[in-house]
C-alpha cells in the first residue's frame, strides 16, 4: 500500500510541477520537510498568480497505530503590507492514506477533508521558504471526528 501512495505522490508532484506558473510568493516550486504532529515531505507549486498546490506525504507513529497519508491542499496567498517576503494563506483539500493498528496488525483506509491557515516567508537572498500553519481535518474514515492537532512548520528549498 505504501508503494502505491509513493508512486501516486511522485506522479502528482511531477504533473503539478509541469503545469506550474509564477506566484505572489516569489518562488515557483518548493520542496522540503514538514514537522509537527506528523512529519513528512512537502512540495508546493504555483497554479496561478496567488494560488499554490501543496502536496504533503507524512507519517505518524504512536503506541497504538502507524499511518501514512497523502494530502493535497489548494492554497490562496495574500501578501502582508510592509513585510517583504511574508504572506498569509488559507485553503482546503483532502487526505487519503492507510492506518495500521499495532496490537491487531489490522489496517484501514484513512480519508479526511482538510483546511489550512498559515504564514509563509521567502528569504530574499536565499532559496529558503518557511511556513507555519494549522491544518485541521474532518476525518471521514476509519472513524469520523475532528482533528485540530495539525500545527506544522515546513522548511523548503525553493526553485
Amino acid at each position: 500500500m505504501k508503494k502505491f501512495f509513493t508512486i501516486l505522490c511522485l506522479t502528482f508532484i511531477a504533473t503539478a510541477a509541469f503545469y506550474s506558473s509564477s506566484n505572489a510568493q516569489n518562488y515557483k516550486n518548493a520542496i522540503g520537510g514538514r514537522f509537527g504532529a506528523a512529519n513528512g515531505v512537502t512540495f508546493k507549486t504555483s497554479v496561478g498568480a496567488d494560488k499554490m498546490l501543496d502536496i504533503i506525504a507524512n507519517f505518524r507513529s504512536t503506541h497504538d497505530y502507524n499511518y501514512f497519508r497523502l494530502t493535497g491542499l489548494y492554497e490562496i496567498y495574500n501578501p502582508i503590507a510592509d513585510a517583504p517576503g511574508l504572506g498569509w494563506y488559507y485553503g482546503f483539500g483532502g487526505s487519503l492514506g492507510s492506518v495500521k493498528y499495532k496490537p491487531t496488525s489490522s489496517s484501514d483506509l484513512y480519508l479526511s477533508v482538510d483546511g489550512v491557515l498559515g504564514l509563509d516567508y521567502k528569504f530574499k537572498d536565499a532559496p529558503i521558504n518557511l511556513s507555519l500553519d494549522w491544518k485541521p481535518a474532518l476525518e471521514l474514515a476509519p472513524d469520523t471526528g475532528f482533528d485540530a492537532s495539525g500545527l506544522g512548520l515546513s522548511i523548503r528549498f525553493t526553485f
